[in-house]
Parts: C-alpha cells; structure tokens; sequence
C-alpha cells in the first residue's frame, strides 16, 4: 500500500460529495481524504495502484487533479 498525494480544486463539502462515489469504487483505493483547509486542497489515497484510475476518477466528477511526486 502507498500513499499518493495530489494537488486539486476540490473545495468544500460539496466537491467532496461530488468525488466520493468514484474514489470509493476505484479499485485499489483502500482509504482518501482531501485537505480543504491546504491552499493547494491536497488529496491524500492509501492505493495499489499508480493514480491514474484515481486521476480518473476526480477528472470524470469534473475536478483538476496533479499528481505530487
């Protein structure tokens, strides 16, 4: 299991909500939160995998997402 950290526009509750379906349906994602409070609204993701199922994921519920490195 990794952690993978990304930055995004992922704001408040409501965008929360809006990203939850499908990065709780991801395969490989074990646990994620976003930090609202970062200026940078970091999404932390306890994964299998490399992140693009997860930049996907956030993409497809109309969010920006970079992947830190």
């Amino acid at each position: 299991m990794e952690s993978l950290k990304f930055k995004t526009n992922i704001k408040c509750g409501g965008c929360v909500a809006k990203v939850t379906p499908g990065l709780n349906e991801t395969a490989g994602v074990d646990q994620w939160e976003v930090d609202i409070n970062n200026p940078e609204k970091i999404l932390t993701v306890n994964s299998d995998g490399n992140g693009d199922q997860i930049i996907s994921a956030v993409k497809d519920a109309g969010f920006v997402i970079e992947k830190i490195d």
